[in-house]
């Protein structure tokens, strides 16, 4: 069977903390694991990140997965997005538009407002012209 080198979430919701695992493939994300190499917490100021030397490269000799993520982080390369719903990032788009198509049309009807009116000034002075 082939082994990972992966994180494994932790923590409460909107605070995720992981451990840095190795499981077997077929097992799930936060399942069953053969060995703790470490750990990653994104929500301190400046993130830590610590990890054991020497069972990571036993691993990797062994001939363990090692995820893109895990990778970047013991390169220091990792940058850590938080997690938006696309739900949020829908209607915070449709916010955004809707606000610049009030602002266009707004201004749209104020010009046509403006030119309304001195079409209306213009009759008004030749009907006084022509009396």
């Amino acid at each position: 069977m082939s082994v990972t080198i992966r994180l494994a979430r932790t923590g409460r919701k909107n605070l995720p903390t992981y451990k840095i695992v190795v499981s077997n493939t077929r097992d799930k994300r936060n399942g069953r694991f053969v060995d703790i190499i470490g750990s990653y917490n994104p929500t301190t100021s400046p993130q830590e990140f610590v990890y054991n030397k020497e069972k990571f490269e036993k691993w990797s000799k062994t001939g363990a997965l090692i995820t893109e993520a895990v990778k970047k982080l013991v390169e220091g390369k990792y940058e850590y997005k938080k997690y938006e719903p696309k739900k949020a990032k829908a209607s915070k788009e449709d916010q955004e538009a809707q606000n610049a198509t009030k602002d266009n049309t707004t201004k749209e009807e104020k010009a046509e407002d403006q030119s309304k009116e001195e079409a209306n000034e213009q009759k008004e002075e030749k009907k006084e012209e022509n009396k």
